[in-house]
C-alpha cells in the first residue's frame, strides 16, 4: 500500500484552504481502492464516504435504475452482518447513514462519533465484499423502488416532465434515461443482472474513501487496509461511448396531466465537468436564478409577474450535461408568453453580458456555497470526494474560488451565446389536464 501526505502540484488556493489541502492524506491500496483521510480535531466526530463511479451512465436497455437498486440493497445484508443489521449497528453506536445514486456515481455515507470508527470500517468493508444478494432481499428491494417511482414520477409532475425532458436532450447516450429506471426493467431485473453489476461496479478498484474528522491517521489507515485488503478487485470497466449526435434544431413535447397551473422545463446541452466552460455556465446559473434579485427571478417573478417560481440546474457530469431552467407559472399563466420573455433574458445576455453587479454577486455566492459546505467533516468528505471524481483531483476544487474570480463578464456573454442558441434547446410544457378539457 502506498500512503502518501499530499505532494502533486497544487494550484493556487484561497489562504484559508491551504490548511486542508495540506492535510489531506493519500493512499492506494493494492487492490486499487483509493483512499483519502481528512484528520481534523475539531470535534469528536468522523464521516465516511465511499464513492463508487457507477450511476445511470453505466447502464443498458433492459436494466435501467439498477444502480439506484443497489443503493438500497446495500443496507439489507451480508456475509457478517445479516438483513437489518448495518443500520441497526450503526445507531446502536451513535451513528447515521445514508446514499445517493445518480447519472453518474453512487454515493454512500455515515456519520458517527470518533469511537466508532473501527465499526463502520468494519460494517462498510463488510458489503463490499460480501453483499448477499437473495432473491427474497431482490425482490422486497423491488417492490420498494417501484413503490418510490410511483410516488416520485409517475404521480409527480417535476418527475413526469424531467422524463420526457431527457429523452428529448438525449437520443444516444445514456443520460436519456431516468436515474430510477423504467418501470418496466425495474420489475425485470434479474438476480444474474445484479451479481454482475456487484462484481464489476462495487470493487475497490472503482471506489475512493473519503474519511474526515477526528481520528488518528496512522492507525485509521492500518484499520482500512486491515478489513479492505482481502477484497479482490473487479473486471476492467466497460467504456460508455458518448454516441450522441449534434443536435441541429429545438425539440418540443408536452406533459397533460391534473395539475393547478401550467409550467416549463426548457434545457440546453452543455459541456461536460472537465470543460473550462463548465465554471463559466456555474456562474451564469447563479447569476440568473440564486436569490431574490437574481436575473429570472427580478423580470420573471417580480417586475412582468409572469411566473411564481424560476429555478436553473446546471450539474457537472463525466460527459455533456444540461442547462435547464423551470418556470412555475400561475393557474391562469401563459406559458408562451413566460417563454418568450426567458429567451428575451437569455438574449440579452448573450448580447451584452451581464450587469457589472450581477456578475460579482454571482461570483460570491458561489464562493460561499463552496466554503460553507467545507466546515463540517460530512462537507469536507462530499465536497473533496464529488471533486476528485468530477474534476479528476480534489485539489482543483480547493482552487474553485480562485478560478471563479478570474472568469470575466466576456467569457460569460460568450458561453451563454455558444451554449443557449435556440437550435440546441428542448421543451417541455405542462399542460393542466382542466385545460385539455376546455
Amino acid at each position: 500500500m502506498r500512503t502518501t501526505r499530499s505532494k502533486k502540484t497544487t494550484p493556487t488556493l484561497p489562504p484559508a484552504l491551504k490548511a486542508i489541502a495540506n492535510s489531506v492524506i493519500e493512499a492506494t491500496l493494492p487492490n486499487g481502492m483509493q483512499v483519502r483521510l481528512l484528520p481534523s480535531d475539531a470535534v469528536p466526530t468522523c464521516s465516511y464516504y465511499t464513492f463508487f463511479r457507477v450511476g445511470a451512465r453505466n447502464e443498458r436497455p433492459g436494466i435501467t435504475g439498477i444502480s439506484h437498486l443497489f443503493e438500497h440493497m446495500m443496507f439489507n445484508g451480508a456475509k457478517k452482518y445479516g438483513p437489518g443489521q448495518f443500520d441497526r449497528v450503526l445507531e446502536s453506536n451513535g451513528g447515521s447513514s445514508n446514499a445517493y445514486t445518480s447519472n453518474d456515481v453512487t454515493v454512500y455515507y455515515e456519520d458517527f462519533m470518533s469511537e466508532a470508527l473501527e465499526k463502520v470500517i468494519d460494517l462498510e468493508s463488510d458489503r463490499m465484499r460480501s453483499l448477499q444478494v437473495t432473491p427474497k432481499m431482490l425482490e422486497s428491494e423491488r417492490q420498494v423502488v417501484m413503490e418510490e417511482r410511483r410516488l416520485r414520477v409517475d404521480n409527480e409532475i417535476g418527475g413526469l416532465m424531467d422524463e420526457e425532458l431527457s429523452s428529448l436532450i438525449w437520443k444516444a447516450h445514456p443520460y436519456r434515461w431516468p436515474v430510477i429506471g423504467w418501470m418496466k426493467d425495474i420489475e425485470n431485473i434479474k438476480r444474474e443482472d445484479c451479481l454482475e453489476y456487484f462484481r464489476t461496479y462495487y470493487a475497490p478498484n472503482n471506489a475512493t474513501l473519503y474519511v474526515s474528522g477526528d481520528f488518528d491517521p496512522k492507525q485509521a489507515m492500518a484499520l482500512i487496509k486491515k478489513y479492505y485488503k482481502g477484497i479482490k478487485p473487479g473486471p476492467a470497466l466497460p467504456l460508455v461511448h458518448d454516441a450522441e449526435p449534434e443536435q441541429k434544431g429545438e425539440r418540443r413535447a408536452e406533459v397533460r396531466h391534473p395539475a393547478q397551473a401550467p409550467s416549463l422545463m426548457i434545457a440546453w446541452r452543455g459541456p461536460n465537468g472537465t470543460d473550462p466552460d463548465t465554471l463559466v455556465l456555474d456562474v451564469l446559473q447563479y447569476a440568473l436564478s440564486v436569490g431574490q434579485s437574481s436575473r429570472l427571478t427580478r423580470s420573471l417573478v417580480f417586475d412582468q409577474e409572469l411566473a411564481v417560481g424560476v429555478s436553473v440546474d446546471w450539474t457537472w457530469r463525466f460527459d455533456p450535461g444540461s442547462f435547464t431552467v423551470v418556470l412555475e407559472l400561475k393557474p391562469d399563466g401563459d406559458p408562451k408568453k413566460a417563454e418568450a420573455a426567458l429567451y428575451a433574458e437569455l438574449a440579452k445576455v448573450a448580447q451584452h453580458g451581464l450587469e457589472p453587479r450581477e456578475l460579482e454577486k454571482a461570483k460570491n455566492n458561489l464562493a460561499a456555497h463552496l466554503l460553507r459546505e467545507l466546515a463540517t467533516n460530512n462537507g469536507r468528505a462530499h465536497a473533496l470526494g464529488t471533486y476528485e471524481l468530477m474534476l479528476g483531483d480534489w485539489r482543483h476544487g480547493l482552487a474553485l474560488p480562485i478560478q471563479y474570480e478570474t472568469i470575466t463578464g466576456e467569457q460569460v456573454r460568450a458561453a451563454a451565446a455558444k451554449y443557449l442558441a435556440p437550435e440546441r434547446r428542448s421543451v417541455v410544457t405542462l399542460v393542466p389536464l382542466s385545460e385539455v378539457a376546455s
